[in-house]
């Protein structure tokens, strides 16, 4: 991995931490767990941003295919290999370790590590952060509502299911494809494919889970609904 990647990374590291004290500052009252998420909603906002404006062409968004990745997208994925780091390293300090949020943390810093130390699959991978960040402001806003005392509410059920929609469209329609791409390319590194290949699989058991949600929620406003 190059030196100017890894000043990135060791920089972002300390940026988002220090963003995070900045809010714990900001928000004295607010758990642990409703800063952190201010913290990834502005990772993803940004990670979104940069993504999108790091398009050489919208109508082939994933272009080049398998190719060395450019000075723009290297950047990219340090930013967001530091937000993992720092991301992952909260979770351990924030209640009981959840075993497929861990496992998800993991498999992205492989997989960003993998594709800045080969620099292949630029394209692939900033496309990767495009479809797995897009839902993530939905989900760290259903979970911030419920503490600001909006559970169980309409505001709070139009959020799940923004989350629901938008993850799915991302995690199971993108997610597929770019796995596909990544996993068909003979010249990309082994350990890049299996990383694509884990993402993919971490997507879907928490794709089922949310559909488990959402039709548990769904049934209950129906049940109360003909009650009242």
């Amino acid at each position: 991995m190059e030196d100017y990647i890894v000043r990135i990374v060791v920089l972002g590291v300390i940026s988002w931490t220090l963003v995070f004290i900045l809010i714990r500052k900001i928000f004295p009252r607010r758990s642990f767990n409703f800063c952190n998420r201010i913290v990834s909603t502005i990772h993803a906002l940004v990670g979104v941003t940069l993504a999108s404006l790091s398009v050489q062409d919208w109508s082939c968004p994933v272009n080049p295919l398998a190719s060395y990745s450019s000075p723009q997208q290297m950047r990219i994925l340090a930013v967001s290999l530091a937000y993992m780091i720092y991301d992952l390293i909260c979770c351990l300090f924030d209640g009981p370790i959840s075993l497929d949020n861990s496992v998800h943390h993991l498999v992205c810093i492989i997989g960003f590590v993998a594709g800045l130390t080969y620099r292949m699959c630029g394209s692939e991978m900033v496309a990767a952060l495009w479809v797995t960040e897009i839902s993530s402001p939905f989900l760290h806003l259903r979970e911030l509502l419920k503490e600001l005392g909006y559970k169980d509410t309409d505001l709070n059920l139009v959020a799940d299911i923004s989350f629901a929609v938008i993850f799915a469209f991302g995690r199971m329609v993108g997610g597929p494809y770019l796995t596909y791409v990544t996993l068909s390319a003979d010249n990309n590194p082994l350990l890049i494919k299996a990383m694509a290949l884990g993402l993919q699989l971490v997507s879907a058991f928490w794709f089922y889970k949310i559909v488990r949600m959402v039709k548990y929620k769904l049934f209950r406003r129906t049940k109360v609904s003909k009650v009242a």
